[in-house]
């Protein structure tokens, strides 16, 4: 990321190159429009070498992936917004639609106890669970993509743990 920042253009390919096949995935997990995948994944990449200084890195308690996935889902819900004030609302993964891998993973590992306990979830809970567990991103990296403060975060992801644990009883 540094030598994206003094404008290396080799390291910027470096990072599209490793970053961009693992990004694509995650962004058509929450959205099954390929048009706005690739519009979101390029200005994703654009934002980050506009901005590649501004990534704090470790000194933040962050990632340059993590960094990477919050600018992208941002920019995710950007296009959302857009196009839900252009046209009908892009069309999201329907049930018949092959299940996310979040979803094959869970029904294959944990099974049906837990899918359940986990679609009965509030909507807040269960994106700080997804953000956290699934995604594996910090509490900061967390709080940064859902656009709370982190003790915001804490709270939803202990409040949802309990609700599990209730749950699964």
């Amino acid at each position: 990321m540094r030598r994206v920042a003094r404008g290396d253009r080799g390291a910027f390919e470096e990072l599209y190159r490793r970053t961009s096949p693992w990004l694509t995935v995650r962004l058509r997990r929450r959205c099954s429009d390929d048009q706005i995948v690739a519009e979101v994944l390029q200005e994703t990449y654009l934002a980050v070498w506009r901005a590649a200084d501004a990534f704090a890195g470790a000194a933040a308690g962050g990632s340059a992936v993590g960094w990477l996935w919050t600018i992208a889902a941002r920019r995710l819900v950007d296009a959302f917004r857009r196009r839900a004030h252009h046209a009908a609302p892009p069309r999201a993964v329907a049930p018949g639609d092959s299940p996310a891998a979040e979803e094959a993973v869970l029904d294959g590992v944990v099974g049906d106890e837990v899918g359940d306990a986990l679609r009965t979830l509030a909507p807040e809970l269960r994106q700080v669970l997804q953000a956290m567990v699934l995604d594996g991103l910090s509490v900061r990296e967390t709080s940064l993509l859902l656009g709370v403060p982190e003790g915001t975060v804490k709270t939803r992801a202990r409040r949802a743990r309990i609700a599990m644990r209730e749950a699964l009883t």
